[in-house]
């Protein structure tokens, strides 16, 4: 099982204090640093400072100051760019990573950031049905020969005569597509996604979407072992009770409850709780880490966890 750090910047975080984690995780030896694509703070500490960042500028700066690390998001929203834009973005961000990039790509879901920066967001289908085309032409664009050009035709983008350029360094970059809708995320899972994920959801849910996403699979011929399927879980984790409690109290919640719905409790625990996860079919596990000051839980975290997992 590979663990990845996640970020959400939303939150409060600057680019710098980002960096520091990232760096900080690759000298620990996290397998990924990844950060979510949001404009607004959730919950009671909306608003934050410094205010939002954008994900692949952040994501660009550090795959010059990082070396081994993959980066990716989890996830942006399809709203946000343009599919043609983002091709090029995350193409030239794989470059200056050296081939480390992962996207993750969703339909969007989250009202208020559309409207605090007028973005549109239209009906759920219409969202599903954009993120549809999007990844038809990201993919379109990269996977095209190069010297040829690539051309797409849909309800809600057309392109024409692209050059499709520039190409990814890794072929193909890895995209993952992640939620718990019933029939268009399996099925879109299917067909486009390197890794499948369920973050923040319990094991009983994360095995029904998994099924699914492997039926999905079965009906377009794809081996359901291709894909790696992976979870999201709130961490908090402490060498002792004392410990276990400030770090509970930081995010605002319960202890027993962070033990039930996340990763939490002494690193021994945590070992247990990943094992379960891992006997699931969890290959990679996203760790929701949101005390971006608290550099010391990463460190019990690689000392004690990770090893064992």
């Amino acid at each position: 099982m590979k663990l990845r750090i996640f970020t959400e910047p939303q939150q409060g975080a600057s680019y710098f204090d980002l960096l520091t984690v990232a760096q900080h995780s690759e000298r620990l030896g996290f397998d990924a640093f990844f950060r979510s694509d949001h404009f607004v703070a959730m919950g009671d500490r909306a608003p934050v400072l410094p205010g939002p960042s954008d994900a692949w500028i952040t994501l660009a700066g550090i795959a010059r100051e990082t070396s081994t690390i993959r980066l990716g998001t989890l996830v942006n929203s399809s709203t946000f760019r343009n599919p043609g834009v983002l091709a090029v973005q995350i193409a030239n961000v794989d470059s200056m990573s050296n081939g480390r990039v992962e996207l993750g790509l969703g339909a969007g879901w989250f009202l208020d950031e559309h409207e605090a920066y007028g973005i549109p967001f239209p009906p759920l289908g219409e969202r599903f049905d954009r993120l549809e085309e999007q990844l038809a032409i990201v993919t379109g664009l990269w996977d095209s020969p190069a010297g040829t050009t690539f051309d797409f035709t849909g309800t809600h983008y057309q392109v024409r005569n692209s050059p499709a350029l520039p190409k990814p360094v890794q072929t193909p970059l890895p995209i993952i597509i992640g939620g718990g809708g019933a029939k268009r995320t399996p099925a879109l899972a299917a067909r486009y996604a390197a890794e499948f994920n369920l973050p923040f959801q319990s094991q009983e849910r994360f095995t029904e979407q998994r099924d699914r996403v492997r039926s999905a699979c079965d009906v377009i011929g794809r081996d359901p072992e291709s894909l790696a399927y992976s979870c999201a879980l709130i961490v908090c984790i402490g060498k002792d009770d004392a410990e276990l409690a400030r770090r509970a109290e930081f995010l605002g919640r319960d202890v027993e409850e962070l033990r039930l719905n996340g990763l939490c409790g002494t690193p021994a625990e945590a070992v247990e709780r990943l094992a379960q996860w891992a006997a699931l079919g969890a290959e990679r596990v996203y760790l929701q880490v949101l005390d971006l000051d608290d550099l010391e839980q990463l460190d019990l975290i690689a000392t004690e966890v990770m090893p064992h997992v």
